[in-house]
């Protein structure tokens, strides 16, 4: 079955009116320890450090765990490398990439060339883009999915997730094709998810040309990660989210607000969705006339 676990335990319906619990776990070929089964979650403290690492990592992607650890006891925090280290791990976060562990490929998934190097990029679905990114909570951390048009930096379509398999990164992807077409030009980090054939399948039946960030050059993929830093200090660090759906609702809302309402000056300050659209933007008149005679 190429149903990852993660996605084939979220198949069982405990409710079905004809299929038993148990025949579920054989149709699917899952154990039934393994669909009970809770991990045990971070202590508070530690949900905390997660959260100042991954603040203090926007600001100095360079740091490492031993210069982040450095960091954390200025800040009054006791704290060894060891640990640090294993959160920023859990985290997926390096010094070499400024993004989560994605940027790992698995080692028998085929790495795509970078294609958008002297490329000039000046119209909506020429290039869109994607990447993940950790969001954390109160009492928890998830992964979000982002899928972004290159030009207009339009936020097309978006997932989270409790765990980083393919499955939320595939859906994302599908619900942008649906919603908008086909771009040109899909680039992405060489992270697993993405170069997983469930991914690039949909991609190369689209008929979509796949790209992929040279290894270590998280810069490749530069308008997704400034999306990162601005949804994170504007809404992420704002608001102590507990839950999964507080964290999915507060998302919707700055996303929704981010593509209609937000001008960017780089944009002729016209919001992503009236450069997506090609739209002018409120209260232009057009090129000024001259009055010579």
């Amino acid at each position: 079955m190429s149903l990852s676990p993660a996605r084939r335990k979220q198949l069982v319906e405990p409710d079905h009116g004809q299929l038993s619990i148990a025949q579920q776990f054989r149709l699917l070929c899952i154990q039934r320890s393994a669909y009970y089964y809770r991990p045990v979650g971070e202590s508070a403290q530690n949900l905390e450090l997660m959260r100042l690492i991954d603040e203090q990592h926007l600001e100095t992607p360079c740091y490492g765990a031993r210069q982040m650890t450095r960091h954390l006891r200025r800040e009054g925090h006791a704290v060894n490398r060891k640990r640090i280290g294993r959160l920023m791990q859990m985290m997926g976060l390096s010094a070499i990439y400024q993004k989560p562990n994605t940027s790992k490929p698995h080692p028998q998934h085929k790495i795509y060339p970078y294609l958008l190097r002297g490329l000039k990029i000046d119209r909506p679905n020429q290039v869109w883009c994607a990447d993940i990114s950790y969001i954390p909570m109160r009492r928890g951390f998830l992964y979000l999915v982002a899928i972004m048009d290159w030009t207009s930096r339009k936020v097309l379509s978006w997932r989270l997730s409790s765990t980083m398999d393919a499955d939320f990164c595939v859906a994302a992807l599908e619900e942008a094709l649906h919603r908008y077409g086909t771009p040109e030009i899909f680039n992405t980090d060489q992270g697993s998810q993405f170069t997983s054939d469930a991914f690039t399948t949909v991609l190369k039946d689209a008929g979509i040309r796949i790209s992929m960030d040279g290894k270590g050059r998280w810069m490749d993929n530069v308008m997704i990660e400034r999306l990162w830093r601005s949804l994170k200090y504007e809404c992420i660090y704002l608001h102590a989210f507990e839950t999964g759906n507080e964290v999915r609702q507060g998302l919707k809302r700055w996303i929704d607000h981010y593509n209609t309402k937000r001008p960017h000056s780089s944009l002729d300050d016209k919001t992503p969705d009236e450069a997506y659209w090609q739209k002018p933007r409120p209260g232009y008149a057009g090129p000024a006339l001259s009055l010579a005679a």
